[in-house]
């Protein structure tokens, strides 16, 4: 047993592959559907809690981790509150400029700025 099982309760395999991509894609689907409903960005919280807590049970269900282990949840709430903000942040930018495109530009992946001038002026 290597430290990082030993400490957060399965292997960094079944965190890549479990967490990471497969609540992942979750946590991705949770902060796009509250960008694209015009919610809060703190809400994700919540859901990262329950999404971690699931993958904690996967984890201990199909790969024979720790179910209760405080720093895998932690670790795996946090990888998924990233992944989700993340996810949300890119939407909200993108619903921005495509909802007010006479107001933002897009300036980034993650960003939207203000056009400058009038609108008539603008292309």
């Amino acid at each position: 047993m290597n430290w990082f099982e030993s400490l957060f309760g399965s292997t960094p395999f079944v965190f890549f592959g479990l967490s990471v991509i497969f609540m992942g894609g979750c946590a991705a689907m949770t902060g796009q559907a509250l960008a694209r409903t015009w919610r809060p960005l703190w809400q994700a919280l919540p859901y990262s809690l329950l999404l971690g807590f699931a993958d904690r049970f996967l984890a201990y269900a199909l790969f024979n981790g720790r179910f209760l282990s405080l720093p895998g949840y932690l670790l795996d709430s946090a990888t998924l509150l990233a992944l989700g903000a993340l996810t949300y942040q890119t939407t909200r930018a993108g619903q921005m400029v495509n909802q007010y495109p006479w107001l933002y530009k897009r300036s980034g992946w993650f960003r939207w700025s203000e056009r400058q001038g009038r609108p008539e002026e603008q292309p």
